[in-house]
């Protein structure tokens, strides 16, 4: 029997969500995402149920907002045909489940979600530390002071490229060899927009760790002071 936490806004009753789970001998209880406010030692669940039926950004943000603060119990979001086609590993969430699905499916899914190790030993040699930025290439997920980045697939490309040789100096067309590929034909001006996208997401307190050194290209490195900021923007 798993102890499992639902995390829902809906106002209807809390069977609406996965109505299979009250069929199966599980101990469940509700609780608005508000609550994810507080730490998340208070989450004692064995696995957490995300509802994403209406939401989907919110729900997206809830899971990875989750991780970010450390939680270790598995999540899993409940999604309608719909949100099936949006979600994506960025999302962090270990799998998700229709919420028309029968008994059947939602035990296997909740029994190996439960038996996954969520986070091996030897997980931290595939991560990155960078400063305050850590990125995790198992998960392919970024995180500064603990908060996930919701970055694209190639946002996350460049900024791993840059911090596995943090100190530096790349020029765009190298960036662009190694992130994009000899196959890509567009110009290097993609490097410069990815770059301010990147920044625009680490925010105002850390986008000065990606240093734009004028005539050359992009470095990447932990002091974020501005004065390390070469040229200013490209």
């Amino acid at each position: 029997m798993l102890e499992i936490l639902v995390l829902t806004d809906s106002t209807e009753p809390s069977a609406t969500v996965l109505p299979a789970l009250d069929l199966l001998n599980h101990r469940i209880s509700v609780q608005p995402t508000r609550m994810v406010s507080g730490p998340v030692e208070a989450v004692t669940a064995d696995l957490v149920l995300v509802d994403g039926r209406k939401d989907l950004i919110s729900s997206r943000n809830l899971a990875q907002l989750l991780r970010g603060k450390g939680l270790e119990a598995p999540v899993i979001m409940v999604l309608t045909e719909g949100g099936m086609a949006a979600v994506a590993s960025t999302w962090m969430v270990d799998d998700v489940v229709l919420d028309s699905a029968g008994p059947a499916e939602v035990e296997a899914r909740l029994r190996l979600a439960s038996a996954r190790v969520l986070v091996p030993e030897d997980t931290d040699d595939q991560r990155i530390h960078v400063g305050s930025v850590i990125i995790d290439e198992a998960a392919y997920s970024a995180h500064v002071n603990g908060e996930a980045l919701n970055l694209t697939y190639k946002e996350f490309e460049l900024l791993k490229f840059l911090a596995q040789n943090q100190g530096r100096v790349f020029t765009r067309s190298q960036l662009l060899s190694e992130v994009w590929g000899y196959d890509y034909y567009g110009g290097t001006r993609t490097v410069d927009v990815h770059v301010r996208r990147l920044r625009s997401k680490l925010g105002s307190d850390h986008e000065h760790m990606i240093t734009t050194v004028r005539n050359v290209g992009y470095s990447l490195s932990a002091d974020r002071s501005s004065e390390h900021r070469f040229g200013g923007e490209a």
